[in-house]
């Protein structure tokens, strides 16, 4: 069997089992970006409760977030933790898209994929899963989202080495699979359903989707 059928298999394994994933839960773009930026190091629970409190205070959109005082807006996004460092990088993220973008997340998102990767990487804090998620979920652009859940399901599976970097899983699914944003978007949403119920550091094979798959429950 081809390395692309099998992952095809294992998403069809995984979607019949857990059913549509409805990712990003979120009410706009923007709302996606800034949740991608607050999910960094903790739990979706507490990012919610960050959302919610922004939502309450009407700070919950580009203009407004842009006149907030840092300090302030820490305050609002204290849920979800290290949120003075967080509030830090959503000024940054702001700024940049006010002085890159003009505040145009149209204009932003038709800006080339790798181009806009780069830019979203030049900001202070911003990361290649989150920029990644934000160009998938936010954007609606072709870019496969790696993260921890994915790795250890990748590594137990024996789908790649141990010491592969973030860019090559990233290769592997672009190389596998078609580029097809739908695909990329429930794809990754399903392994980190399989990630947090199953694969965990503590594998619980039993029950898991991908059980019937070849794999090493202790790696």
């Amino acid at each position: 069997m081809s390395t692309s059928q099998l992952l095809m298999d294992m998403f069809e394994a995984m979607a019949r089992a857990l059913g549509p994933q409805h990712w990003w839960p979120a009410k706009t773009p923007w709302e996606v970006i800034v949740g991608a930026i607050l999910t960094q190091n903790t739990a979706w629970r507490n990012v919610e409760k960050a959302i919610t409190r922004l939502e309450e205070a009407g700070a919950l959109e580009a203009e407004r977030m842009r006149g907030l005082e840092e300090s302030t807006l820490a305050e609002y996004i204290r849920a979800a933790g290290t949120y003075r460092v967080k509030a830090a990088r959503l000024k940054r993220f702001v700024d940049f898209f006010y002085e890159r973008h003009r505040g145009d997340l149209e204009a932003m998102f038709a800006t080339p994929l790798r181009t806009l990767r780069d830019e979203l990487l030049s900001v202070r804090g911003i990361g290649r899963e989150t920029a990644d998620a934000i160009l998938l979920y936010a954007g609606h652009l072709p870019t496969f989202v790696v993260d921890a859940y994915t790795a250890r399901i990748l590594r137990r599976h024996g789908l790649i080495d141990e010491e592969a970097t973030y860019d090559e899983m990233q290769e592997f699914f672009a190389f596998h699979l078609p580029e097809n944003v739908d695909l990329y978007n429930e794809y990754h949403a399903l392994l980190v359903q399989v990630g947090k119920r199953y694969c965990r550091p503590k594998a619980r094979c039993e029950g898991c989707p991908l059980e019937s798959f070849e794999h090493d429950m202790t790696r």
